[in-house]
């Protein structure tokens, strides 16, 4: 399924929101050409973190829509030699070309590409592309859109209603941590998913999908920062374990719809 940008007639939308999502829609043409085919992939940390050509190709293809529009901007990008640290001051994108790898390798819908827009180390703008189904996710500075339609966050506020979604990797590491927070949403909150896919995850979280993700430890920037730009400005809440607003250098995330995010940090107890 080709992704046509569906914001580019709307003149409220600043133009980095544009290029991100022209960004996001050429990459995923070009994961969407190679989904189901048999590819080349690699393992990068562990068995279940591979990555696949269509990774590369997809965002050579991004990096290439951003520096057609932004050619001196910094890129930072899950692949590659692309730099992987936010500058602090200045503009830059962070890019992920599929999030959700594993999944796109075992032929699950479950995938995503996801293209910031930073200004001094905050995101301004950002796109998130679910080709696979046709979704398209996007915010600027003041609105978040699915699929051109202004859209929220979830009003549940009951927290034993909460749909609740880690976006955690499962190694032997935090294998324990893991079980903790299984145990903690069947027994305090509502009910539990696992996506596979962490920016998609936050954006779900954005359009009211899915009422609360968490991650422990500190993730990546092409992992989080799209997602927790979408739910900001769709209304939500995003901190750190400790309830501090979170940043792309945060330990931890833990992100709600708002209605209630005290009481979920008291009930993981980080």
């Amino acid at each position: 399924m080709t992704i046509s940008p569906v914001l580019s007639d709307t003149r409220t939308m600043t133009d980095r929101v544009r290029v991100a999502e022209a960004a996001a829609a050429a990459g995923a043409d070009v994961a969407m050409a190679m989904f189901e085919r048999d590819i080349e992939t690699e393992e990068k940390s562990s068995k279940t973190d591979v990555v696949s050509e269509a990774d590369g190709a997809a965002q050579d293809e991004i990096l290439t829509t951003i520096a057609d529009h932004y050619p001196d901007d910094v890129v930072v990008g899950e692949e590659g030699n692309t730099p992987k640290e936010i500058p602090e001051t200045g503009d830059s994108w962070v890019v992920d070309p599929i999030d959700g790898t594993s999944n796109y390798l075992h032929g699950f819908t479950v995938w995503c590409q996801a293209v910031a827009a930073v200004r001094d180390a905050s995101p301004v703008a950002a796109a998130v592309t679910r080709p696979a189904v046709g979704d398209t996710y996007v915010a600027d500075d003041t609105e978040f859109r699915k699929n051109g339609d202004p859209t929220t966050v979830s009003d549940e506020s009951d927290p034993e209603r909460f749909v609740v979604a880690p976006t955690l990797r499962v190694g032997d590491d935090n294998r324990d941590q893991y079980l903790s927070v299984i145990e903690t949403c069947f027994a305090d909150l509502g009910d539990l998913r696992r996506i596979g896919s962490a920016q998609l995850t936050l954006a779900m979280v954005a359009a009211g999908s899915i009422d609360v993700a968490l991650g422990i430890g500190r993730s990546h920037p092409w992992d989080t920062v799209a997602g927790v730009h979408m739910i900001r400005t769709a209304g939500g809440t995003v901190t750190d374990l400790d309830g501090n607003p979170w940043r792309h250098d945060s330990d931890g995330l833990v992100a709600s719809n708002g209605q209630a995010h005290d009481a979920v940090l008291d009930a993981f107890d980080f």
